[in-house]
């Protein structure tokens, strides 16, 4: 299974030569080319969901947004349509009731964030998996404790398929040796398949802090047998102002 997180950058017209209108075809091609099997997006705003519908025919791709209304960024899953069916999809909100769209802990920025979860299964195999698509806080380490205590007791408290095996994945806004991350302490399973894969943040090379914060954690029946970013540019245009990460998933 090749499995990507790829935090797209929400587009508002910004960037300059980077903005997504210009890094739409670099997109399009390096997706042909490496024909991932899952990719986990974040920070797809409406149109930029609808433009992924358009484009990646062999996908099916799900998501809200994070919005009263379900508009604004959502966190996207795209699983190619001849390899999984979906079992459950479901999405929920970071906060003390993560199911009231909209919905934040106080500790947290002004802005709403959501996982979109995906229960899975693969057709050749018939194995059941659960994929878990987030983006955290980016003001406060306390509301991304909170937030990713939560989803870990939710992956917990699952009662479909409870022990089937895990893919949590995004953009954490968290560096590896962060205090968020030491939340994994208490819940012991989970490995950093991205583990070394260095900087993910770029700023498209123009970021005055370069940062390791997109992660793909496994849990459960499921190892990595390599991971790599997507590094590519033309002409000085980047896929995203995150490098994505891809993983080489082999079922344990």
């Amino acid at each position: 299974m090749k499995f990507v997180t790829f935090n797209i950058r929400c587009d508002y017209g910004q960037d300059g030569e980077n903005c997504f209108e210009n890094r739409k075809p670099l997109i399009l091609k390096k997706i042909a080319r490496e024909q991932p099997d899952i990719l986990c997006f974040q920070e797809v705003l409406p149109h930029v969901a609808q433009w992924l519908r358009e484009n990646l025919a062999d996908y099916c791709v799900i998501g809200c947004g994070r919005g009263e209304r379900l508009d604004d960024e959502q966190m996207t899953v795209a699983f190619r349509r001849d390899r999984y069916n979906l079992i459950e999809m479901r999405t929920f909100w970071l906060s003390e009731t993560p199911f009231v769209p909209a919905s934040r802990y106080a500790e947290q920025s002004i802005c709403p964030r959501a996982t979109t979860e995906a229960l899975l299964q693969e057709f050749s195999t018939g194995r059941v998996f659960r994929v878990l698509n987030t983006h955290l806080d980016h003001v406060g380490v306390g509301a991304r404790k909170l937030g990713l205590t939560q989803i870990l007791r939710h992956i917990d408290a699952a009662e479909l398929f409870p022990g089937a095996p895990v893919i949590l994945c995004g953009d954490f806004n968290a560096e590896p040796d962060g205090e968020e991350l030491k939340v994994f302490d208490d819940f012991p399973g989970y490995v950093n398949a991205a583990e070394g894969v260095g900087i993910t943040f770029h700023g498209y090379m123009k970021a005055a802090h370069p940062e390791c914060i997109d992660y793909i954690y496994l849990r459960g029946g499921v190892k990595c047998g390599g991971v790599e970013k997507w590094t590519d540019a033309e002409n000085g245009v980047y896929l995203s102002d995150h490098y994505p990460v891809c993983a080489s998933l082999e079922w344990a």
